[in-house]
């Protein structure tokens, strides 16, 4: 069913270092042409670190590990590209449908084709409002059956991050803060939050992640948690600023449901004159560089 590329699978099979990507921030994420631009930016930081980049996507129904330059402009270009969720991956491949991968379904497509790491800007998580709405992300349940290393800058700091992180803690998903004790808020450095483990190297994740399988516990992911470098975050007084706008704006419109994040993570784009977009792939980059040394730590193991 997996289709594996053929560059991964010899890496895979090689025990040689692998980087999951993601495919929503280049169909979803990004306007024509940026979206393309980036994705293979993203692709060649993973290759200057010496791993091989394996972008996740399903195409005409099938899943793929690892897309070559030509199913790339696919995902950024061609209309109609399903954003697709762990639960949507059945109902996708059924219908032969193509779609974009986000946290949860490329987290798990990159575990059952054996890739460890996976790098991505920020999870998902318990929205605000949980007691009334019952939303949270599909992101958490997953990453609680899927044994992947997540290198991430948080979650989406529109989210009810200290619910998130309980969440989180309640699922059983081990987290660590990269170099820092405190959890990062994807557009900002610190959420205001701490976390209990701090990781300095990509040689200490890595023996987390031996220590993970020695264990023989429960399939659980490990987040890396790793903060966008405070020169390059948002502003915390623009983000506190336009984020309540954002939320208020979100109320007023009636917005609900999967559309309220798109809709929140739109406005701070436009009222902050793209600086949110700016400090989101100011942290993908950096996630992406991370996991790539994760990666290599891993396989030199």
């Amino acid at each position: 069913m997996l289709v594996v590329s053929e560059e991964v699978r010899e890496a895979v099979d090689a025990c040689r270092p692998v980087v999951a990507l993601e495919s929503t921030i280049i169909a979803h994420g990004l306007p024509r042409p940026r979206n393309l631009r980036v994705a293979l930016e993203l692709e060649d930081v993973v290759r200057q670190e010496g791993a091989v980049p394996a972008t996740i996507a399903v195409l005409d129904g099938r899943p793929h590990i690892g897309l070559d330059k030509g199913q790339l402009e696919r995902v950024a270009n061609e209309d109609g590209i399903r954003k697709l969720g762990h639960r949507d991956l059945p109902l996708a491949v059924a219908s032969g449908v193509c779609g974009a991968t986000t946290v949860s379904a490329t987290a798990l497509l990159a575990a059952l084709a054996g890739v460890r790491v996976f790098a991505t800007g920020g999870l998902g998580g318990v929205h605000r409002e949980w007691t009334v709405t019952q939303d949270e992300s599909a992101d958490l349940g997953l990453l609680a059956r899927a044994r992947i290393t997540v290198v991430c800058a948080g979650v989406k700091s529109i989210l009810d991050v200290p619910a998130t992180l309980q969440r989180l803690e309640t699922l059983g998903v081990a987290v660590a803060g990269y170099g820092t004790d405190r959890f990062p808020g994807f557009y900002l450095s610190d959420s205001g939050h701490p976390v209990e483990w701090t990781l300095g190297s990509p040689g200490e994740v890595a023996k987390v992640m031996r220590a993970q399988d020695a264990l023989g516990g429960p399939e659980s992911a490990l987040i890396v948690a790793n903060p966008v470098p405070a020169e390059e975050q948002l502003d915390p007084e623009l983000h506190a600023r336009v984020l309540a706008e954002a939320l208020e704006a979100c109320e007023a419109e009636g917005v609900t449901g999967q559309a309220v994040t798109p809709f929140l993570l739109s406005y701070l784009v436009r009222h902050t004159d793209g600086a949110s977009l700016k400090a989101n792939l100011a942290a993908v980059r950096g996630n992406v560089r991370l996991a790539s040394r994760i990666a290599a730590a891993w396989a030199g193991a």
